[in-house]
């Protein structure tokens, strides 16, 4: 640049005014471009929804595409679920490149709250814990009547991290008719196996453990048996340094004799965000091309 700048003003020694303003100029313009590729990402918004189930509102961040302003287009829509000690705006706080995956992907991202330790469960033990119901049939109702969705099974995703990432294989197994795509990241999975510890709250949601057939009932391992028969589209991945690691293998090997059709990841990396930061890109191009088989009508 400093060449470039000696050049030009040998050309023109007498107008050190152009010089100026060119530069001035060329500024504005790289301004401009970059002020362009940046509103180019999608909008998110927060909004409250009502649960019925246990009489109260929570709030929801729900980011949009960019081409969503033209009110001319439906989308598929991917329910992105927070882990424990969480809440509904972990996800676009800790990756806010989400408005741009929104944009990228062609997709409306719904991030429900969840609360610190629902884990995603209808509590037979708390009636005010009825986030089964809540986060599977109460958030899609109102995101389906307010928002330019595809108002289809084939248009409905739903994937999350550790507790989330449970939740989410959890919730799509038990309500197929609603999603037909799932995904977990670091899944926090066998749930009797994380009980014991009180830090994670699962004796609080369902009971003393020594109710050995409800931690059955409540147990995506037990869900996996009632694989849906027109088929879920699932993809899980973990980081091989995760200290959970063991859980997600456990799944994917019990899928497997199950024969039940998954993709299944291991990578470099940790239970920690910046694991997921990189995993996330993965899960929601694995859910576009998904919706891009289905070829559902918008």
């Amino acid at each position: 640049m400093f060449i470039e700048r000696i050049n030009f003003a040998r050309s023109f020694p007498c107008n050190t005014f152009n010089l100026q303003t060119m530069i001035m100029h060329k500024l504005f313009f790289i301004f401009s471009l970059f002020t362009a590729l940046q509103t180019t990402a999608g909008t998110a918004d927060t909004t409250s929804i009502y649960s019925n189930a246990m009489h109260k509102s929570f709030n929801c961040v729900i980011v949009k595409p960019d081409s969503y302003a033209n009110k001319k287009s439906s989308f598929e829509t991917v329910y992105l679920l927070h882990g424990h000690g969480g809440y509904y705006s972990n996800w676009i706080s800790q990756v806010p490149q989400l408005k741009k995956y929104a944009d990228d992907y062609q997709i409306i991202i719904v991030c429900p709250e969840g609360k610190s330790a629902s884990w995603y469960f209808d509590s037979p033990v708390i009636d005010s814990m009825q986030f089964e119901t809540y986060i599977s049939k109460e958030v899609p109702a109102y995101i389906d009547a307010h928002y330019n969705t595809i108002k289809n099974k084939n248009a409905r995703a739903i994937t999350g991290l550790s507790m989330g990432g449970h939740g989410a294989l959890f919730l799509a197994f038990r309500h197929p008719d609603l999603f037909s795509a799932c995904g977990s990241m670091s899944g926090a999975f066998i749930i009797n196996l994380i009980a014991p510890d009180k830090r994670y709250g699962i004796q609080t949601i369902l009971g003393d453990s020594s109710n050995f057939q409800r931690y059955l009932d409540y147990n995506i391992m037990k869900e996996m048996e009632n694989y849906p028969k027109d088929s879920l589209a699932i993809i899980i991945d973990c980081g091989n340094e995760d200290f959970i690691i063991e859980m997600s293998r456990m799944v994917h090997k019990k899928m497997l004799q199950l024969k039940i059709p998954h993709d299944y990841i291991e990578r470099p990396g940790k239970h920690e965000w910046n694991y997921w930061r990189k995993a996330l890109p993965y899960q929601l191009l694995f859910f576009r091309n998904y919706f891009d088989s289905k070829k559902v009508i918008k």
